[in-house]
């Protein structure tokens, strides 16, 4: 059996039988697999904490073409956002782990989706913005789907999106500016959550912390990227009414703003 060597994002795992655990990870170079850990679930596994999602790890596995499954051999953690200690990111972790998960093709390599993960589960070890972060996210992930909105024309006249409230289109097939959109039609967006979306397209997310996006502005964007997963994906995800739930109970601003949104 070939044995592979690579850089993976983990995304999630499930049981399997008394011991065992199902890994699903994304590599840069062969997509996303599915493998199982032998004695994950033991007390003194060598998988250890390498397993939480989005721990960035170097994973060593072997592969036969016969089998859908691969055998994780190693399980090395480079790097995990759960070391932030916050408890907003640990809100996120699941959320941002499920939504690369639904995007991301079966062993179908897609090296710009693991870097973007990659960089997002970084800025939020480093303790980035949350939900400047989870925007920055979403937008970054439907962009890359080729699903988001020009940010730069209206969808009915072609005309310039720059200068004072947008809406996103009923039926999500793009923005309008004030001229053709009624007043009560499609989701608001402000000339600040479009700033932050303009800065979104070259800021790495590190830098968050530098780009503003006033309360307002974020339930705007929270608000309508909630309506584009939900139309592309068919579903809301199970993390996001976590997310919403929790933050709702402690009273946090997610619990207005969060991914599932109102």
């Amino acid at each position: 059996m070939p044995l592979h060597t690579a850089d993976a994002l983990v995304l999630r795992t499930y049981k399997l039988g008394e011991a065992d655990r199902i890994v699903v990870f994304l590599t840069a170079d062969r997509g996303k697999r599915r493998g199982v850990a032998r004695g994950a679930r033991r007390p003194r596994s060598r998988f250890g904490g390498g397993l939480e999602p989005l721990t960035r790890v170097r994973t060593t596995y072997f592969e036969n073409e016969r089998r859908e499954l691969v055998r994780l051999r190693q399980v090395e953690p480079l790097s995990s956002p759960l070391t932030s200690g916050s408890a907003e990111a640990l809100l996120h972790v699941s959320y941002f782990a499920e939504l690369i998960d639904e995007w991301a093709p079966e062993a179908d390599p897609n090296d710009r989706l693991f870097r973007l993960g990659a960089a997002v589960a970084e800025a939020l070890a480093g303790g980035a913005p949350v939900e400047r972060l989870a925007r920055y996210f979403e937008y970054w992930l439907l962009r890359l789907q080729g699903v988001y909105p020009s940010l730069t024309a209206c969808r009915r006249c072609g005309g310039t999106l720059a200068g004072g409230t947008v809406r996103l289109a009923p039926r999500l097939e793009g923005l309008l500016c004030a001229r053709c959109a009624a007043p009560a039609e499609g989701a608001p967006l402000s000339g600040e959550a479009m700033a932050f979306l303009l800065a979104a397209r070259t800021a790495p997310p590190q830098s968050l912390s530098d780009v503003a996006l006033p309360a307002r502005a974020e339930r705007e964007l929270a608000a309508a990227h909630r309506r584009l997963l939900a139309a592309h994906l068919d579903k809301e995800l199970k993390s996001a009414r976590v997310v919403r739930e929790l933050a709702a109970a402690f009273g946090a601003p997610e619990a207005e703003a969060g991914p599932a949104g109102r």
